[in-house]
């Protein structure tokens, strides 16, 4: 029996299977295994294709029904990819004929609660009504429909016994205009947009307002189309009262903007970048992620995952601080920097890694709409091609990083004034003076001045880190022999 397949979207299609019984019998197991249940199949010639197609003893044309993730829209393109990959992989001869997608979308029926009537008698009625709306008296029972078949419903006795003594209340109010209501899916897509539509229209505003020029027109293109689509799909969430829709849609809108875009504590145009990349991302990750199966999960999502986070939690922080190191030719070992800010340096990486996650976040909203080809081979090539892009992006943004803060560093040290920090690295200006005879003081670099202050990294390796600001390069020398004394600056003496 075969297992049950989840879907979004169900296509009745007419399939051509050519190569005799063999074949055939091939083609019906790759239906079953896929979980396309056959409704029917004939000759070639005969039944649905009778005088369409011309009669051939060695076809045979299946009506199987494709069940596919993705869009309402251009599913039966999706379907028809989807049979041609199936056959491709089993070396099959298949052609789809045609393909129709089936559209069948569920009423949002008024839900109602049984409660026991047996309390109406009395004085206290009006109290008795009142508690039974409260759900007082609820008999355990759920229905659903119009009023009347809900009252008929509750009152039946499912098991052949007299009708039992209850009414019912509403859970909602749909009951009251059931002809103005969309089906359920119609309702869930339209909600959707708005939603979607308002935040792109909200994050495109608040960029537009921060750009000149072209990109500005641009933006407000993008934000005058997104609420358009907004207005549109508030404006018929239903099908009567049009007009007071639209103008509750408009009105949730112009709130939307007035309270992310004013003047104080509103939307700037970071925000909205923000905003917008991570509508984008989640939607479309989240989109790609809910269609993928063991299979593609076993192929390349559990080792990309496991490569990404090995390489970003464990490894990245030391990456970080070695290319800051050998920026100011230093060595990774000429650095101690605690475990913890290790870590949080790799969170850091992992952050500035993100904007290359749109790459599968754009391709997994293109597969939804069936804009893209799915195929075996795509699982390997978006691996490769992902993990690739996180390796030179990742490269170039840490290289970037550790660059601009050592450079950061250096004009510091060369002006005398405080130096940053760097994730744990925190060079402080530090009077060392010697324990030992100043002749018998070994060190590495420059010629040691303990008259002046240097820019100090820390005690590595049994070595006291230093930065010669006149020198411009580092100078170590033994930590056991030397005393370091915080400095209140470069321009101190030191020695009195």
């Amino acid at each position: 029996m075969a297992a049950r397949v989840r879907y979004d979207q169900r296509v009745l299609a007419l399939i051509e299977v050519r190569g005799g019984s063999r074949d055939w019998a091939e083609a019906e197991s790759v239906f079953e295994a896929h979980g396309w249940p056959v409704v029917g199949h004939e000759p070639r010639g005969q039944g649905a294709s009778a005088g369409i197609l011309s009669a051939d003893a060695a076809a045979r044309v299946y009506r199987v029904e494709i069940r596919l993730y993705g869009a309402a829209r251009r599913a039966e393109r999706g379907a028809t990819w989807q049979v041609r990959n199936a056959a491709r992989a089993a070396q099959l001869e298949m052609y789809v004929r045609r393909a129709d997608r089936l559209d069948r979308d569920s009423e949002m029926l008024t839900e109602w609660l049984a409660y026991s009537t047996a309390h109406r008698a009395g004085r206290l009625a009006r109290v008795a009504r009142r508690l039974a709306r409260m759900g007082v008296f609820d008999a355990g029972t759920q229905v659903t429909g119009g009023p009347g078949e809900a009252f008929r419903l509750a009152r039946a006795g499912l098991d052949g016994g007299s009708p039992r003594a209850v009414a019912v209340r509403p859970m909602d109010g749909r009951w009251k205009r059931p002809a103005r209501m969309r089906r359920e899916r119609q309702f869930d897509r339209r909600m959707a947009v708005f939603s979607i539509g308002t935040l792109v229209l909200v994050s495109s505003a608040a960029i537009s307002a921060g750009q000149n020029g072209g990109s500005r027109y641009f933006w407000v293109a993008v934000a005058l189309v997104a609420g358009c689509g907004a207005l549109s799909a508030g404006g018929t969430v239903d099908l009567g009262r049009r007009w007071l829709n639209t103008a509750m849609a408009a009105g949730i809108i112009a709130m939307a903007l007035l309270f992310t875009l004013g003047e104080e504590g509103g939307l700037t145009e970071t925000g909205g970048v923000r905003l917008l990349y991570g509508l984008t991302l989640l939607t479309g990750l989240w989109l790609l992620v809910r269609q993928w199966t063991w299979g593609e999960w076993a192929t390349w999502a559990v080792p990309l995952t496991a490569t990404l986070l090995i390489s970003s939690l464990v490894g990245a922080g030391s990456v970080l601080h070695a290319l800051y190191a050998d920026s100011l030719q230093l060595t990774p070992g000429d650095l101690d920097v605690p475990p913890m800010w290790q870590f949080l340096s790799a969170l850091r990486l992992v952050t500035l890694l993100m904007p290359v996650l749109l790459v599968p976040a754009v391709w997994g909203i293109a597969k939804h709409y069936h804009y893209v080809v799915p195929g075996e081979r795509v699982g390997g090539l978006m691996y490769v091609t992902i993990l690739a892009a996180f390796l030179v992006a990742g490269g170039s943004l840490a290289m970037d990083s550790a660059e601009e803060a050592a450079s950061l560093t250096e004009k510091a040290a060369r002006q005398g004034h405080e130096a940053p920090h760097y994730y744990g690295v925190e060079p402080a200006w530090t009077c060392v003076e010697p324990t030992v005879p100043l002749a018998s003081l070994p060190g590495e670099g420059p010629r040691f001045d303990p008259a002046r202050p240097y820019l100090a990294f820390g005690v590595a390796g049994g070595d006291a880190v230093l930065w010669d600001r006149r020198a411009g390069e580092p100078l170590k020398v033994p930590a056991g022999k030397v005393r370091l004394v915080p400095a209140k600056s470069a321009q101190v003496r030191c020695g009195r």
